[in-house]
């Protein structure tokens, strides 16, 4: 048996952080989908101008990269003019679910904003309120967003590490 190379030292790491994600199994929402009266402000807020809740939750999962908004008129333009807006906050949807390990749940994300986008939108923003992410005060109002939006999953404490030779 040959000795492992360098490349297969370096990648042992990679493999073990591979199969810890695939052991773990999606985490719940904290909130449901029909919860919207939980953050009445929101709510209304969403109701009557969904882009405004869009660009606030796109400004924070994108980490500052776009504002808030820039995010809300291209919302806005693309349903003007398409009115296919729902496939543009389906992919932040994906995109808070890869972030936070999120389940795809009560069904995928595009039949979902197709759907209900306005109660989507309103979950998307509870769930980064929850996390500790005020989407009101944009990506630079809190100086440790990036420790909060880039933490792990929360990994069940008596799982039992394998040697993987």
């Amino acid at each position: 048996m040959n000795p492992p190379t360098i490349q297969e030292i370096q990648m042992q790491p990679v493999v073990r952080q591979a199969a810890m994600a695939m052991a773990v199994t999606p985490a719940a929402w904290s909130t449901g989908l029909c919860d919207c009266c939980d953050d009445i402000g929101t709510c209304i807020i969403t109701c009557f101008c969904p882009c405004i809740t869009f660009g606030r939750v796109a400004e924070i999962i994108d980490r500052g990269t776009t504002t808030c908004e820039v995010s809300a008129v291209l919302y806005a333009i693309i349903c003007c003019l398409t009115g296919c807006h729902w496939i543009l906050s389906c992919f932040y949807r994906k995109k808070i679910r890869n972030i936070f390990f999120l389940e795809d749940s009560p069904c995928p994300d595009c039949l979902l904003h197709f759907c209900c986008d306005t109660c989507a939108l309103c979950q998307e923003y509870r769930e980064l309120k929850n996390r500790g992410l005020d989407a009101n005060l944009g990506w630079k109002g809190k100086s440790d967003r990036e420790t909060v939006i880039m933490a792990p999953p929360a990994v069940e404490r008596d799982m039992v590490r394998e040697n993987m030779q």
